[in-house]
């Protein structure tokens, strides 16, 4: 152990900075995107779960798998902002899954004798791209499920991994453990199901009939343990009275099999180009190229490990893209950590070669795994495969500057004026621009806070928001879960008269507001007696768009006192 500290001091020097500083661009100001529809939602969820135990699997009631909110519920104990204990489970998973990139780029190259200092920096390669991508930041500062997704898929193929290539009991119940954690995190956990069994690729299988069927015979045997406690741990979900709600809910999200013999191009080309957008956006830009020449070395070099990390990053992608109603880069980031891998392998092949070790960039320009020296007894023929093996250097070192240069100037953007970041078109309209963005909740809840102090006896403070699900009421009623005397009720969109109930509640004498978005408000404020005490407007919309043709340039959410 203290050889390995001292010959690898430099590199694990280098990984705790990325730990570090991954850590710090996850946590920073994680406020600045304003609460998000899904986020509230969860986050009530836990709440009412915190306070009510029979009220457990209450997210099964709209089709949602609960972990998540399991998993908030001990943070609201302990920290006062309930957005961001919702958010630091996040973070807190996105920190496992930098992790995990380490140990799976580790694990996975970890059969072939190459240096162990170059194996380390390899890995240390993926990690850094997953810690500074804005892809990996975005989400790992959203209290949605889809950052937790990708920690256990990440962890499932890492020990699926080490048993099939040790044949360890141990690390197949953890592979099952992770596999039923992600099972009760979100639906697409079902991917990792499927394809934890392509970990049989790194196998070396011997060339006898019966040896071989032995062996798979011990695989079967493994993984039947797997797939046991995972699928154990999925049906502790029966328990809930609403489980067959799941896939009631998934069938709104998703096509059935048939969609690909009906219209097999309909919208996978147009999802197709958005995925696109998001990985320029979001990855950003060079990563694409990196991802591909990280696929050519990859296929020459490590040819079952390239085809193992595209069955989990790109399979997964495309089944989205064909069967999935909608699509968001949410949608997909599960399988971007197996991408990363495949872009440090571009990276991987020159920047860090230590001496000794095998030479990828060699191996690319002809040489024979034999002769890993690349010397030849006579002139290389010219073809691509040579041009980028002479000039990968160049090509890699211009495109890892580049990639760090445009991932840290959009995570400057999003970790301090999300609305100047240049985010793909659905991210900025859903989380910045629309309905679904929460900005000024948080003002709304501090300024009715102090309205429902000193208030005459029986009396409180009644706000009526529009809708009945989602950023309202739910992201105001996170912020005032401990206020008895405010009272949070839906109302209702398209509002074109004073509801009812907030006519009574001001008739019996309580302080009743209104908050609702100037898009669901159809009459004018004086004709509805309404009085404006706040006005939040939210990023501007493009020109040109369908938002901006109906609702006009900005949306914003007014606070209103019903007179």
């Amino acid at each position: 152990m203290k050889n390995f500290w001292r010959k690898n001091n430099k590199e694990l020097f280098v990984a705790f900075i990325i730990v570090i500083g991954s850590i710090f661009l996850r946590i920073y100001n994680l406020n600045s995107v304003p609460i998000f529809g899904d986020e509230a939602i969860y986050i009530r969820w836990a709440q009412v779960m915190r306070a009510e135990p029979s009220l457990r699997f209450l997210p099964l009631t709209d089709g949602k798998q609960p972990l998540f909110m399991w998993m908030v519920i001990p943070l609201l104990k302990i920290i006062n902002d309930p957005l961001i204990a919702g958010r630091l489970v996040s973070v807190i998973t996105g920190i496992g899954s930098l992790i995990g990139v380490f140990v799976l780029s580790f694990v996975l190259f970890g059969s072939y004798r190459l240096d162990q200092r170059f194996k380390l920096r390899l890995s240390l390669l993926a990690s850094f791209i997953y810690a500074i991508s804005p892809f990996s930041i975005f989400f790992d500062r959203l209290a949605l499920a889809d950052s937790m997704l990708a920690f256990f898929g990440i962890w499932t193929l890492v020990f699926s991994i080490i048993t099939v290539r040790n044949l360890r009991l141990d690390t197949a119940m953890l592979a099952g453990f992770s596999l039923g954690g992600a099972l009760l995190t979100k639906s697409p956990a079902m991917f990792f199901s499927l394809l934890a069994p392509v970990s049989f690729l790194l196998s070396k299988w011997p060339k006898m009939f019966k040896a071989r069927f032995n062996k798979i015979s011990v695989y079967l045997f493994l993984f039947t343990f797997t797939y046991l406690i995972a699928y154990a741990m999925y049906n502790i979900l029966r328990l809930g009275t609403n489980f067959h709600m799941i896939g009631i809910r998934n069938k709104d999200y998703i096509y059935p099999i048939s969609h690909i013999l009906d219209k097999p191009f309909n919208p996978f080309l147009v999802f197709l180009n958005d995925i696109f957008n998001y990985f320029w956006l979001l990855g950003p830009s060079v990563l694409v190229f990196l991802i591909l020449l990280g696929i050519y070395i990859g296929w020459k070099n490590y040819r079952k490990e390239t085809l193992l990390l595209l069955a989990w990053g790109i399979l997964p992608i495309v089944l989205t893209a064909e069967f999935s109603k909608t699509m968001t880069a949410r949608y997909i980031y599960f399988s971007i950590p197996y991408l990363f891998i495949l872009a440090s392998l571009s990276l991987g092949a020159k920047l860090i070669h230590p001496q000794g070790g095998m030479n990828l960039n060699e191996i690319v320009k002809g040489s024979k795994p034999i002769n890993p020296t690349g010397r030849q007894t006579s002139l290389p023929r010219l073809t691509v495969a040579g041009w980028i093996g002479s000039n990968l250097r160049g090509i890699t070192r211009i495109g890892f500057i580049i990639l760090v240069m445009h991932s840290l100037f959009v995570d400057f953007h999003l970790l301090n004026k999300p609305q100047a970041a240049n985010l793909p078109r659905s991210e900025r309209s859903g989380y910045l621009e629309e309905w679904t963005a929460g900005y000024g909740i948080k003002e709304t809840a501090e300024y009715l806070k102090e309205q429902s102090k000193n208030l005459p006896t029986g009396r409180q403070v009644v706000v009526g928001t529009e809708g009945y699900f989602g950023t309202l009421p739910d992201g105001l009623q996170i912020y005032l879960n401990n206020h008895p005397n405010i009272t949070v009720i839906g109302v209702g969109i398209d509002l074109k008269e004073l509801p009812q109930s907030l006519k009574e509640s001001k008739a019996f004498g309580n302080k009743t507001y209104l908050v609702i978005n100037n898009s669901r408000l159809k009459a004018e404020p004086q004709d509805m007696g309404l009085e404006i005490v706040a006005a939040y407007p939210k990023a501007l919309r493009p020109v040109g768009t369908k938002e901006y043709n109906l609702n006009g340039p900005q949306e914003v959410l007014y606070l209103f006192e019903v007179k």
